[in-house]
């Protein structure tokens, strides 16, 4: 089973102003694509492990072979990383429901949380991602990753994921990553993201 680049359900500038339709269009089909060409190369050889999804493979780095684990971790985390990122992206959706709920009770209010989560966006040197993930407490944390780890590989479930490496935003930002992660807020999915955090409470 080859991994595949997933469709994006949205035009390149879906998100104008906020992330331009450049850099959608080379994050997507040229960032996103090398992961899921490198993360195929690299199974190449193991048939097996071929039947397993990228999430599979990340949950269980200890069990791939050595000599491919650290492709694996790279190019699995940037290929999930990144089929999660599209899926959260939207114009206009409030946060609502349970997730506001919690959100509010976690942190003591949603603005509090966007702070928090601005921060630890802003703050993480290099490059990664910051999320807002459900830890085997069942607590939501927000926590940062570096290059393409994933929460997936630290027993944790993904409920909301940025993306602060400078692909993703140097085209319109250049090094103003503070503009970038502000932007952000305008274009999350809440509908989508309330989902994550309801499927993974199951």
């Amino acid at each position: 089973m080859l991994h595949l680049l997933p469709k994006l359900p949205y035009s390149f500038d879906a998100f104008e102003p906020y992330i331009d339709a450049k850099t959608m269009e080379i994050h997507h089909g040229k960032h996103h694509q090398t992961y899921v060409d490198k993360l195929n190369k690299a199974l190449e050889k193991y048939p097996k492990l071929q039947n397993k999804s990228a999430e599979e493979l990340l949950k269980n780095l200890d069990l791939i072979p050595e000599d491919i684990r650290t492709a694996v971790r790279n190019h699995g985390g940037g290929h999930v990383n990144h089929s999660f990122f599209w899926q959260i992206l939207k114009k206009n959706i409030e946060p609502s429901g349970e997730i506001l709920k919690t959100i509010n009770k976690k942190f003591k209010g949603f603005d509090i949380f966007k702070e928090e989560f601005s921060n630890k966006a802003a703050g993480l040197f290099g490059s990664g991602w910051c999320w807002l993930a459900l830890n085997s407490s069942g607590e939501l944390e927000i926590m940062t990753t570096p290059n393409q780890d994933s929460p997936i590989s630290q027993n944790k479930i993904p409920i909301l994921g940025l993306d602060v490496w400078e692909h993703a935003y140097y085209l319109k930002y250049q090094n103003k990553r503070q503009d970038y992660i502000n932007a952000f807020f305008n274009v999350i999915n809440w509908k989508k993201v309330s989902e994550n955090f309801l499927k993974a409470k199951k």
